[in-house]
């Protein structure tokens, strides 16, 4: 097992053998050379991209619902295209979720909400959908469910 003496430095140089390095320490439980500091900045890093993605996942799904649901204009012409996405959104959200990011989502569900709604009123030039999410995080995942 080959360690870089100074994993700071490496960070900054080689990000992914800073990675490979940590991993081997890791998994030699030699936690006293870990560079602590970028770790930490690592782990923090992937906790938040997990709940972006989680948070965009959700926010597609609900403005293809709002699509299906209220811009009649497209209707016939699109239905299927966002059934698709909502079929499409709904299994990579599910296939991604953890406990953790489930209960961030149900926290921040009308934040969310109101960021599709916002959206679609841009798209569609229509106003009027319901100023609360109508329906739940659970329906919202249920691949049987369409508003």
């Amino acid at each position: 097992m080959r360690i870089t003496t100074n994993l700071k430095e490496l960070y900054e140089t080689d990000d992914s053998l800073w990675l490979e390095e940590t991993i081997e320490l890791l998994k030699h439980k030699q936690f006293n050379q870990l560079d602590l500091e970028n770790l930490i900045e690592e782990l923090t890093s992937l906790g938040k991209r997990d709940l972006a993605k989680a948070k965009s996942l959700l926010r597609q799904i609900i403005i293809h619902l709002l699509l299906i649901q209220y811009w009649q204009v497209e209707y016939e012409r699109n239905y299927r295209h966002w059934i698709g996405e909502v079929k499409t959104f709904r299994y990579d959200l599910n296939n991604h979720l953890t406990t953790n990011l489930r209960n961030k989502l149900q926290d921040d569900l009308e934040n969310i909400y109101q960021s599709a709604v916002d959206f679609v009123k841009i798209k569609t030039d229509l106003t009027i959908f319901p100023e609360k999410c109508p329906c739940t995080l659970g329906q919202l995942l249920d691949d049987d469910y369409l508003l």
